[in-house]
């Protein structure tokens, strides 16, 4: 959730009393009380009666598209980008399962990639050497494909479905993005303004909400034939599930106003808004996990508050204190804590008290023993990494990874999201214990996207150690080409997070979306900038269209 500032000036040891300045002053909250005025919302009985009625309209059109494969394609994609597949994951499967049984001599560029890319999302594992006759002699790209934009654009997002390998389809991103890129000046505006969306934001790294919200404001301006009952049908449901979203962060922010977190706890990021957008509502935004956004949102909002006492304010006794208080899980241990400590140990085993309680009413106790063991896990991170960034030396960047991927907080909030879902069994949550590929490389992507995006920024710092730093030291590296490695590091990560998701899975799909979902948080959240310090930047226009302004009708 951070980096982390390393007092090389001080010869300190970790049992030293040594109180670190606070490496940055956090703006307060930019959202107020805002969401608190959505606490009366109330379902609108006839919206709903009008939404099933589109729905079902929607789902006769899907189960009776006509043959020709490239129309039924185009449709599934369609319900997908618009944000409302989720209401027709059984039939999407059924027709897919029989277009990957079938075989097709399909021609133009654009279907191709279509189909590859739409099987892929739901885990066929197509070859990719049907892309080898779009090759010429010299084994290069055909020129001839240059002029076909959007066959280009829909070879592009279905490039970034690769994994190790496929090394054909790293030429094609090239290819792609280098001559999309140069054809944007030439395009229709519609067109021109899908490339650019498409090339700072692939849809397999793009959030659903954000990327439903893009797609309904340009599909009638891409579609030649748009299908206007899919239209209205997904403008509504939209409107429809933020109402639910709006409702519930109006419950959250009102319980974070309780914890008065501003007044007591001043030194401690204030993003309860940013926390529900990123690691709940874009990690699960389906109705049916409800109580696994609420819980995911305070588990991560403590989270951060500990984070920043690790990071920067506790002394280094207090930490000790308050990783040994944890261990014990036992709310007599919060007599030794610090009066600041105390208001975050309370709340702490408040949340998983309340976790323990839904779960014990429905038979699933086991999940909570994972859950405190993850968050007990994630602490000993905190304060391993406060113990190494308190001695005087710059750590190794094996050190530094091996500490950071841990303090990044994705294996404990990987495994707080399994907690709410009904598809997770005892065996996922032991899967989670194995330390899985999937969950390593979610962890790379945000631990790298977060030291990149905060490089520039706190190197004006003189003691900072990011993954930048530490490579760039270890190799006698550049800051480009320390960027550059690391950057590369990342797209393997994708590479493993891609071939988690084919069949056969080691746990089941739904289990699989959700660390997806997480690694799409930090590329969308921490491209250019570390979004979640700087409230006022580009995620506060993201959190704006899906959870403040509703879709137009």
């Amino acid at each position: 959730m951070s980096s982390v500032e390393v007092p090389l000036s001080q010869s300190s040891s970790p049992n030293d009393t040594f109180d670190p300045k606070p490496s940055a002053t956090f703006s307060p909250s930019i959202w107020g009380d805002h969401f608190l005025s959505y606490a009366s919302l109330e379902v609108d009985a006839e919206l709903e009666q009008h939404v099933q009625e589109l729905k079902e309209e929607v789902r006769s059109m899907l189960m009776t598209s006509p043959e020709n494969v490239s129309q039924k394609l185009n449709l599934i994609d369609d319900i997908q980008r618009l944000g409302v597949s989720y209401h027709f994951g059984n039939e999407i499967e059924e027709i897919l399962q029989k277009i990957h049984q079938s075989s097709y001599d399909l021609d133009d560029l654009y279907t191709v990639a279509l189909r590859f890319r739409l099987l892929r999302q739901q885990g066929y594992n197509v070859s990719c050497d049907l892309f080898n006759k779009l090759k010429d002699g010299d084994g290069k790209f055909k020129e001839s494909l240059v002029d076909d934009v959007v066959g280009l654009l829909s070879l592009y997002e279905a490039t970034h479905l690769r994994i190790h390998g496929e090394e054909i389809l790293d030429e094609a991103l090239t290819f792609t993005t280098t001559n999309l890129e140069s054809a944007t000046f030439r395009l229709s505006p519609p067109l021109a303004k899908a490339v650019t969306h498409a090339l700072n934001q692939p849809l397999r790294k793009g959030l659903p909400r954000v990327e439903a919200r893009y797609y309904l404001s340009v599909y009638q301006e891409l579609r030649e034939s748009p299908n206007e009952t899919l239209l209205t049908f997904a403008k509504l449901d939209f409107n429809r599930l933020q109402r639910v979203h709006q409702k519930e962060l109006s419950e959250i922010t009102r319980w974070w106003k309780d914890l008065d977190v501003p007044n007591k706890l001043p030194f401690a990021r204030d993003r309860l808004v940013e926390v529900y957008f990123c690691w709940s509502m874009s990690v699960y935004f389906q109705p049916q996990y409800s109580f696994a956004r609420r819980t995911s949102c305070k588990v991560t909002a403590i989270t951060s508050i500990m984070d920043d006492i690790y990071d920067t304010h506790g002394k280094f006794e207090e930490l000790e204190l308050f990783t040994e208080a944890i261990e014990r899980w036992d709310v007599s241990a919060i007599d030794q804590l610090p009066e600041y400590m105390k208001l975050c140990y309370r709340e702490l085993l408040n949340i998983y008290s309340e976790i323990h309680e839904k779960l014990a009413h429905e038979g699933k106790l086991y999940r909570i023993d994972h859950a405190r063991e993850a968050m007990k896990n994630q602490v000993r991170g905190f304060f391993d990494e406060a113990k190494l960034f308190r001695q005087n030396h710059m750590p190794s960047l094996d050190e530094y990874m091996s500490v950071s991927l841990m303090t990044c907080g994705y294996a404990l909030l990987i495994t707080t999201s399994f907690v709410g879902m009904e598809e997770a069994t005892i065996d996922s949550f032991d899967w989670l214990l194995t330390s899985p590929q999937a969950v390593k490389a979610a962890s790379t992507v945000t631990r790298l996207m977060d030291d990149i995006a905060d490089h520039k920024l706190e190197q004006e710092r003189e003691h900072f150690a990011s993954a930048v730093n530490c490579y760039m030291r270890k190799y006698g590296a550049t800051e480009e080409e320390a960027i550059i490695e690391l950057q590369r590091q990342v797209n393997n990560a994708w590479k493993d997070i891609n071939e988690a998701c084919l069949h056969p899975t080691a746990v089941a799909m739904p289990l699989l979306i959700r660390i997806l979902n997480f690694a799409r948080v930090m590329d969308v959240v921490y491209k250019c900038e570390d979004g979640y310090n700087n409230a006022d930047g580009g995620l506060k226009d993201f959190i704006v269209s899906t959870l403040v302004e509703p879709v137009a009708l």
